[in-house]
């Protein structure tokens, strides 16, 4: 019996833990939000609000933003999207600092 309960548990630990169940956090915008950004149109207003330190940045708006800064020897480059000034790490997109 106790077996049995140990099989289920490391069964749904494996089944919640495998990346291929992980939610995309790279989804691509909107159809009509994309032809905006290819047509060189800004953002909307709500794109900023999604933005938190510790996050990946949406490939999107990373695309859309001009580097103020380039990558130093961390890794860390500063992007400015729509006016706001972002900082993050080149390789991941992760956010680390969110400037203006």
């Amino acid at each position: 019996m106790y077996l049995k309960a140990s099989l289920i548990i490391a069964m749904v630990a494996v089944f919640i833990c495998n990346p291929l169940h992980a939610k995309n956090k790279d989804k691509p915008l909107p159809p009509g939000l994309q032809k905006k950004v290819d047509r060189g149109e800004s953002l909307p207003p709500g794109w900023q609000k999604k933005l938190h330190q510790g996050e990946i940045l949406d490939y999107q708006v990373y695309r859309h933003g001009r580097v103020v800064i380039p990558v130093n020897h961390e890794g860390i480059l500063t992007i400015n999207v729509d006016g706001k000034l972002i900082r993050l790490m080149e390789a991941t997109r992760e956010i680390i600092d969110i400037l203006l």
